[in-house]
């Protein structure tokens, strides 16, 4: 392929990446960078497209590894590591978010009321919370992607309705 028509391709797939960039970022700012990115490294490595490719799914498939790679870099740079002699840095009181022994109360009444809920609601709402996707949980549980989405969202209006007198 040309370099001429892999430029055209890759400008016609701009907005197509860009849809994909928001969706994996939920910020317009980071998608244009992902955007950005992605196109750099695509145009770097022109040369390593192969032809009767899938070009478009070459492409995403970049902009998913740099996301990725993006996303590993700030969890690494985020992690602390305490390498003090008697690890003092760990031994120091940690800020719980709670700012009274009242306050861990709730979290055991939450924890108590999302127990209360049948199965069919418990398990998919406790994935949910604990980051597995929709499609992800309607994989695991062998459900449709619909069902799924309503027992979440019903599990989340009746907790709502359990503690309301803790808003």
């Amino acid at each position: 392929m040309s370099s001429l028509k892999f430029q055209d391709r890759l400008l016609d797939l701009q907005d197509n990446l860009l849809n994909f960039a928001y969706m994996l970022t939920a910020n317009r700012e980071e998608a244009k960078d992902l955007l950005q990115d992605t196109t750099l490294k695509a145009l770097d490595n022109e040369d390593k497209y192969i032809d009767n490719v899938n070009f478009k799914g070459w492409v995403f498939t970049i902009m998913r590894n740099i996301f990725i790679n993006n996303y590993r870099r700030v969890v690494r740079n985020q992690t602390i590591i305490d390498q003090t002699e008697d690890l003092y840095h760990l031994n120091l009181p940690q800020d719980s978010g709670f700012t009274s022994p009242e306050g861990s109360y709730t979290v055991k009444e939450i924890t108590k009321a999302i127990n209360s809920f049948g199965e069919e609601y418990r398990v998919p709402f406790a994935m949910h919370v604990a980051g597995y996707k929709y499609h992800e949980i309607a994989e695991k549980m062998d459900l449709p992607l619909g069902t799924v989405k309503s027992r979440i969202f019903f599990a989340r209006q009746r907790l709502q309705e359990i503690l309301k007198d803790y808003k």
